[in-house]
């Protein structure tokens, strides 16, 4: 099995679920973007449109979770992992009105993982 790009906490499984209840399937989007930076936004299924600037890592509790290329750059060397914590972002994504904000942690992969990792997918 090829070495996944974004790993999910349990804690963010938790949130991500509660949020489906009231949303449905569920997609994720970073950009370098406004509001919250590069913070990972939480959005229905198919309501963020993703286009030629934008690559699929992978999927997180049944969701996929979408990059732009530009940040890509700069992430493309780390195993990204989805985590939340209390505190409101100043972002659209789903999970902001419970409280609590989706971000990321990443470390570097090691040299193994770089040459098995998850194929990548162009919007």
């Amino acid at each position: 099995m090829p070495t996944q790009r974004v790993l999910i906490t349990e804690d963010a499984k938790k949130v991500m679920n509660e949020v489906r209840e009231k949303h449905g399937e569920l997609m994720f989007h970073q950009s370098g973007g406004c509001c919250d930076g590069s913070s990972p936004m939480c959005y229905k299924k198919g309501q963020f449109r993703t286009g030629k600037s934008d690559i699929k890592l992978g999927e997180v509790n049944g969701a996929e979770f979408w990059m732009a290329k530009d940040q890509f750059k700069y992430w493309q060397y780390m195993q990204l992992t989805l985590d939340v914590k209390p505190g409101r972002g100043s972002s659209f994504s789903l999970e902001i009105p419970m409280g609590v904000r989706f971000l990321i942690k990443s470390k570097m992969f090691t040299e193994e993982q770089l040459e098995d990792l998850e194929e990548l997918v162009s919007g």
